[in-house]
């Protein structure tokens, strides 16, 4: 770019300005657009224009790196093609309820992006050769390795590909002790150089960090899975600034860090909503070794039989319905049938609600998307605080496929996963009707007492897409 502007007779300073700006102004848009995508009707707008300032970021870059200068610099538009047509592919086959393995394993790219820019970084090209640039390349390539097979695994709990049970490695506090020792190890090796050899000492790093990136994710289990996801997004935006700073490119380093921040501040949301400490799932410590506690409630008389409840009946004079939606829907792809059963309750006079837990699903606003897809108008959605005080009031609750996130066993389960986790209350309404494939516990493992209710339930087990179009034939 500084050609491009000494060609117009504009001095170099002046052209580091302008480049500048121009930076700034790209960072302005991507910040807007995210201000656009936390409101639903602007949402489409957001991400367009954030994608729009990204793609003149990109162009940016290639002026400023002079790309036809560059030998065989068709190699680097040949790449750019290729990720257009997989990225293309995947937008078009990719389905809803595939999209938390899909944006575990997008943070992952990202994390192999960065590291493959502090790798050649570390390699002195593109980059010098101070102590700066060699340690923040060296953070790059190991921030960017953990993200990158941390999302690979991440990914594979979620596809069903690895289980998304807790896996604990023999010696497991001791193999993660050594890695980190060996992280810090090599960034400090990047000042005192003992290891000369810098294709060496970066083979070392990316070992090492894949290492801890496979172990500190394996562990988690499914019912952490979302603050999991969020933590790794969050690091593919440091290990970006990092690769930035590694090669003195602002652009790089803003975006990275807003990507970043935006990452942790939503991961601190999961945190919260499930009353989870960050630390104790990254050492995993909330879903390793918990037992499972069956927490009766004062309704359950183990002899007393079941009563029946009529729910067409129920559904067909309520008119206050609460629906909570949860993976099971997802699993089912039964959201639209949800719709359907919601607008044929409403023609007969009902008021409904969604009941949506902030982490309900396998991502972060999961359901959010889900029911988007099926024209559920976001004002009838609500969240877990203001829903919660409505319950008792519903005339029926109805539930799609969640478990966890309605388990009254969070409160007083003391040593299980869900123990202190804010759920929704469920288990006060006066009638409850349950669309889930089982009776089966939720990814954290605990039995719900809701399922063992004797008054006023209804329980309908099988797919959810079976289930709820034989209760719409019904209707």
């Amino acid at each position: 770019m500084n050609n491009i502007f000494l060609f117009f007779g504009l001095s170099d300073q002046v052209s580091n300005v302008i480049n500048y700006v121009i930076s700034g102004l790209l960072i302005l848009l991507v910040l807007i657009g995210i201000q656009l995508m936390s409101k639903v009707k602007t949402a489409k707008h957001g991400n367009r224009l954030s994608g729009l300032a990204m793609l003149f970021a990109i162009i940016v870059t290639l002026i400023n790196v002079e790309i036809f200068t560059i030998n065989n610099f068709w190699i680097i538009f040949l790449a750019i093609l290729i990720g257009l047509v997989i990225g293309l592919i995947w937008a078009h086959r990719v389905k809803m309820i595939q999209m938390p393995q899909l944006v575990a394993v997008l943070n992952g790219i990202g994390g192999a992006a960065s590291a493959i820019v502090g790798g050649f970084a570390l390699l002195g090209i593109g980059a010098g050769t101070d102590y700066f640039s060699t340690v923040t390349s060296i953070l790059a390539v190991i921030i960017g390795m953990i993200t990158l097979t941390g999302s690979l695994v991440a990914g594979g709990k979620l596809h069903g590909v690895i289980k998304s049970k807790p896996v604990v490695l023999p010696f497991n506090k001791l193999i993660t002790a050594i890695l980190i020792i060996l992280m810090f190890a090599v960034i400090a090796d990047g000042i005192v150089g003992i290891i000369e050899d810098k294709l060496i000492l970066l083979i070392i790093t990316i070992i090492v960090s894949s290492l801890f990136g496979i172990t500190f994710t394996i562990r988690v289990g499914g019912a952490d899975m979302p603050i999991t996801i969020s933590l790794l997004n969050s690091l593919s935006g440091v290990a970006g600034a990092i690769a930035g700073l590694a090669i003195g490119d602002v652009l790089l380093v803003s975006i990275g860090g807003i990507i970043g921040a935006s990452g942790l501040l939503l991961t601190q949301v999961m945190c919260k909503a499930m009353n989870k400490n960050l630390l104790d799932i990254l050492l995993g410590k909330t879903t390793v070794n918990r037992k499972k506690e069956i927490v009766e409630t004062k309704e359950v008389i183990d002899n007393e039989p079941m009563e029946e409840m009529d729910q067409v009946a129920v559904l067909k004079t309520a008119k206050n319905v609460i629906i909570v939606p949860g993976y099971g829907m997802a699993i089912a792809q039964a959201q639209h049938l949800v719709k359907t059963l919601a607008d044929k309750l409403i023609a007969n006079g009902a008021n409904v609600k969604y009941a949506v837990h902030p982490v309900a699903g396998r991502m972060p606003g999961h359901m959010n998307v889900l029911l988007s897809e099926a024209n559920v108008d976001y004002d009838d959605l609500y969240e877990m605080d203001d829903i919660n005080p409505e319950f008792e009031k519903a005339d029926v609750t109805i539930v799609i496929g969640a478990n966890d996130v309605l388990n009254p066993a969070a409160r007083n389960a003391e040593g299980t996963p869900i123990y202190g986790m804010p759920i929704l209350n469920v288990d006060k309404c006066k009638k409850i009707i349950i669309f889930n494939y089982d009776l089966k516990p939720g990814y954290a493992g605990v039995d719900n007492p809701i399922y063992r209710r004797k008054h006023g339930l209804g329980l309908n087990l099988g797919n959810a897409a079976d289930t709820l179009a034989d209760i719409l034939t019904k209707l």
